[in-house]
């Protein structure tokens, strides 16, 4: 069965989805298309570039081994730089466009000046994928064609409309790293600070460190609830959720286990998946298409 994918964002959670595409295709699932949010994005980039998700894994492996996140002059102000991922994004996908991609591929994108949402499908795929990864304040501010872009989870944590623009006729399954807030019992709690080179070893009991995690953690919140919000309104045909709520954003993690909250999840969201062939499913969609066809007026370009 042929689908479109959304990839949510979520720091080290994110290596779930290289789980989710593993079951996808052992299970005959052919991905057609890919829209992705920040750790989505990049994960989702290599996939539409043709590494297959053990190759994938092994290439997060080996960068996870290095200091990828190592400030270098010349970047913004942020907690943490992006240059050991620019040199592992440089080295795995080179100077492909977007054009050059196996499928279809696009990330979401936050101007900080003028507060759009913009889709990035054009020009050099590491340079898009380095500004939906750009967690504010965590990440330095990403300069591309004149705007300063960050994070596209800000605006659009699961780029549902985004997916389905790229494929109208294909059923979206969205992956969210999230849990609903409905069924939000206990929040994870945000240990950036312990990620951090000085910070996290002198400052983690201080009353700035302790009121930066509560910060965080309602960050966390608001970020769910905007999920829900989005998911709702732009109604993806299945839903994935592996449960990685306890996970933060900079968590050091073995790979291989994230991942596998991943398979986890898409194998008991197969029922739901395999129901998207069922005639009833494909008039819904193809009535939803008739209804919306302005659904991606949202995102700038």
């Amino acid at each position: 069965m042929e689908i479109t994918l959304a990839l949510s964002g979520g720091g080290s959670k994110g290596f779930a989805h290289i789980g989710v595409l593993k079951v996808l295709g052992k299970e005959g699932f052919r991905v057609r298309a890919v829209a992705g949010t920040s750790m989505g994005g990049l994960i989702g980039s290599l996939f539409a570039a043709g590494y297959s998700p053990d190759e994938i894994e092994t290439r997060m492996a080996s960068l996870a081994r290095h200091p990828p996140f190592d400030r270098t002059r010349g970047e913004g102000p942020a907690m943490k730089g992006l240059s050991g991922v620019s040199d592992a994004l440089t080295e795995a996908l080179g100077d492909r466009t977007f054009m050059d991609l196996s499928i279809p591929f696009a990330v979401t994108a936050v101007d900080m000046e003028t507060a759009e949402l913009l889709a990035l499908r054009q020009g050099l795929v590491r340079e898009a994928v380095l500004a939906t990864i750009a967690v504010p304040g965590i990440f330095p501010v990403v300069k591309r064609n004149g705007r300063s872009l960050v994070d596209g989870s800000v605006l659009d944590p699961v780029p549902v409309a985004l997916a389905r623009s790229m494929a109208p006729h294909l059923p979206v399954v969205a992956v969210s790293l999230s849990p609903s807030v409905d069924s939000w019992v206990r929040r994870p709690t945000p240990r950036v600070l312990a990620t951090l080179p000085f910070l996290g070893k002198y400052l983690d009991r201080s009353r700035w460190a302790q009121a930066m995690n509560i910060f965080l953690g309602s960050l966390d919140i608001s970020g769910a609830l905007i999920s829900d919000l989005r998911l709702q309104q732009d109604r993806p045909d299945a839903i994935v959720r592996p449960q990685v709520h306890q996970i933060g954003l900079l968590d050091p993690v073995e790979i291989r286990d994230v991942a596998t909250l991943g398979e986890k999840a898409t194998e008991e969201a197969l029922p739901q998946l395999r129901q998207l062939e069922s005639l009833p499913d494909a008039m819904t969609r193809r009535l939803r298409r008739w209804f919306s066809p302005g659904e991606t007026s949202r995102y700038g370009t």
